[in-house]
């Protein structure tokens, strides 16, 4: 029998410490060195949940400033279209007071307070036929006075309204001193001229 050998750390001997490496394991360093767990490579780390809060916030807050300044938008229309009503109204009735409120003593201003008011083919039509309506009313003696019942607004867009007016007529002359009382009923179209809203049309109903 021969005897045993004697281990010895000469180059070319693997010892113990330099055998192979087990079935399964990698010879390749781990590759999480360096890096902490979990992180994955640089550039592609997980968003902190501070970040993801700040970009939310953000896009929270643009979306709100969008609403917000729509929002704005439409009440501004909503009051503008509002306020156009308001005025359609207001002219209607103050037309069909004008038309029917005069006195003979001064058929001349009353004539020239609904020119003031008029516009379109209603201007028109009124001044052509003014100055036989006022010679009736001095020669009669005639006076009216009108009150609003009721009006309303009937349609409108930006720049027109129809309105319906309903109005009680008072009216003396020279033959009928006690008076009359009469009702009428008036469409008037009025429309906006610049900053201004007149009468462009005027039409009796029953």
């Amino acid at each position: 029998m021969c005897p045993p050998l004697r281990r010895t750390r000469g180059r070319g001997v693997p010892m113990p410490d330099d055998a192979a490496p087990a079935a399964g394991e990698s010879t390749f360093p781990d590759t999480a060195t360096g890096v902490d767990a979990g992180r994955g490579l640089p550039g592609r780390a997980a968003w902190s949940p501070v970040k993801v809060a700040l970009v939310a916030g953000l896009a929270g807050t643009v979306a709100l400033g969008g609403l917000t300044g729509w929002l704005g938008y439409r009440a501004v229309q909503a009051q503008r279209a509002e306020q156009a009503r308001e005025l359609f109204l207001q002219v209607a009735r103050e037309g069909a007071v004008n038309l029917s409120t005069f006195n003979w003593q001064q058929v001349d201003a009353d004539v020239q307070r609904v020119l003031d008011s008029a516009t379109g083919t209603f201007y028109d039509d009124y001044r052509r036929r003014a100055q036989a309506f006022a010679d009736v009313v001095k020669q009669a003696r005639s006076t009216s006075e009108g009150t609003i019942t009721e009006a309303g607004l009937e349609s409108a867009t930006d720049s027109a309204g129809q309105v319906l007016v309903a109005v009680r007529v008072t009216s003396t002359n020279a033959g009928a001193p006690e008076g009359q009382q009469r009702a009428w009923r008036m469409r008037i179209v009025v429309e906006k001229i610049g900053d201004q809203a007149k009468v462009s049309q005027v039409d009796f109903v029953s």
